[in-house]
């Protein structure tokens, strides 16, 4: 499921990071990797913020819908 529908506390596991090769590779800068855990800090409207590797990351629902859990 796309990080999106995530719950807020939930700690999940990146499974797949889609999207074209310009928004991989960015992603994959802010560090969503495949196999990589993170926690859903806050969502309003689709818009999350995560923890990932240690530090905290804002994420459009553009970009969230990439990001598979």
């Amino acid at each position: 499921m796309p990080l999106t529908m995530a719950n807020i506390g939930e700690t999940s596991k990146i499974q797949k990071v889609g999207g074209n090769e310009e928004t991989r590779r960015f992603l994959e800068n802010l560090g969503f990797v495949s196999g990589t855990e993170i926690t859903v800090v806050s969502s309003i409207g689709g818009n999350v913020i995560v923890n990932v590797k240690d530090s905290r990351v804002a994420v459009n629902k553009d970009m969230a819908r990439h990001i598979m859990i």
